[in-house]
C-alpha cells in the first residue's frame, strides 16, 4: 500500500474476505434454504402413525428454496429420528410414535448441508371427550364492548373411561358455532382475541376457547350461542364428541 492511501473501512474488508470464501447459489435448481411445513397434526397418537385433520396418515415435509425465493421442486429430503420415542422412514418422512413423553420428540430434517429440528409430541390415544366449564353466562354491555367476551368454554379430552390421570395432550379440538340468529352475531376467540376455531389440549387435556358477542347484531329473541366442540381421531368422533357448550347471553 502506498504511503498516504486511504484506509478500506473494515466492515468493507470483511465483506470481501466473506464474498472471496462464500459462494452464494445462484442457480434456479441450487438450494438456498428449507422451510419445515406445518404438522399434519400437533401429536403423533402412540403407537400409530402421524395423521392429518382427515385421519389420513401423512408425512413430515420440506419446502426448499433457490436463491429466488422460489420452491425447487423433487428435493429429496432426509429424515433422521433424535429420539427414541419416534420412529421415522429417511425417505418419505412417515413418523410412528412408539413411546408417550412429557417432552416434545424431535426429527432431524437434512438437505444438501442444510437441516431443521421438528419437534412432535407422542400421546396418549383419545378416547373420552368430557365438559369443561360446557355453561356459562355473559351479561354484554351496549356501550363497553371489551366487555362482550365470555368466559372460557371448553372440553377434557381423556385416554380410557373417565379415568383422572390419562390426560390426552397436544391434541387438536375445534369449536363451532351453531346457533346464532346471525352468522356474525358471535365468534371464537383465543384468550388474546384473535379469532380462531380451534385450540390443542393442554397438559391436563383441556382445550378451550372463548365466545366474542357483537350487540350490534343482536336481536330480542337471542338468549344464548351455542358451540360445539369436537375431537376426531382417524377421521372418526371420539366418545363424547360432539360436547354443546352453552353461552347464555343477557343484558346488564
Amino acid at each position: 500500500m502506498k504511503r498516504g492511501a486511504p484506509a478500506l473501512p473494515l466492515s468493507l474488508i470483511a465483506g470481501a474476505l466473506i464474498l472471496a470464501c462464500v459462494e452464494i447459489p445462484t442457480g434456479t435448481d441450487e438450494l438456498l434454504s428449507i422451510q419445515i411445513n406445518a404438522l399434519p397434526s400437533p401429536s403423533v397418537v402412540v403407537g400409530d402413525s402421524l395423521r392429518d385433520t382427515a385421519g389420513v396418515v401423512a408425512p413430515l415435509s420440506v419446502t426448499a428454496f433457490n436463491y429466488r425465493g422460489e420452491p425447487v421442486e423433487g428435493a429429496q429430503v432426509a429424515f433422521s429420528a433424535l429420539d427414541a420415542r419416534v420412529r421415522v422412514d429417511g425417505a418419505t418422512g412417515i413418523l410412528i410414535g412408539d413411546s408417550v413423553s412429557a417432552t416434545a420428540s424431535r426429527v432431524l430434517a437434512s438437505l444438501d448441508g442444510l437441516t431443521g429440528i421438528i419437534p412432535i409430541r407422542v400421546v396418549l390415544r383419545p378416547d373420552t371427550v368430557i365438559g369443561a366449564n360446557v355453561r356459562d353466562t355473559l351479561s354484554y354491555s351496549l356501550t363497553d364492548t371489551a366487555a362482550n367476551v365470555s368466559d372460557a368454554l371448553g372440553v377434557r379430552v381423556l385416554h380410557g373411561l373417565l379415568t383422572t390421570d390419562s390426560a390426552v395432550q397436544s391434541f387438536r379440538v375445534t369449536f363451532d358455532i351453531v346457533s346464532a340468529a346471525h352468522p356474525e352475531l358471535a365468534r371464537v376467540v383465543n384468550d388474546a382475541g384473535r379469532t380462531t376455531a380451534v385450540d390443542t389440549t393442554d397438559a391436563s387435556g383441556v382445550a378451550s376457547r372463548k365466545i366474542r358477542l357483537d350487540v350490534s347484531r343482536l336481536v330480542a329473541a337471542v338468549d344464548s350461542v351455542i358451540v360445539m366442540a369436537s375431537v376426531k381421531y382417524r377421521g372418526q368422533h371420539v366418545r363424547g364428541s360432539p360436547t354443546r357448550l352453552v353461552l347464555e347471553v343477557k343484558p346488564r
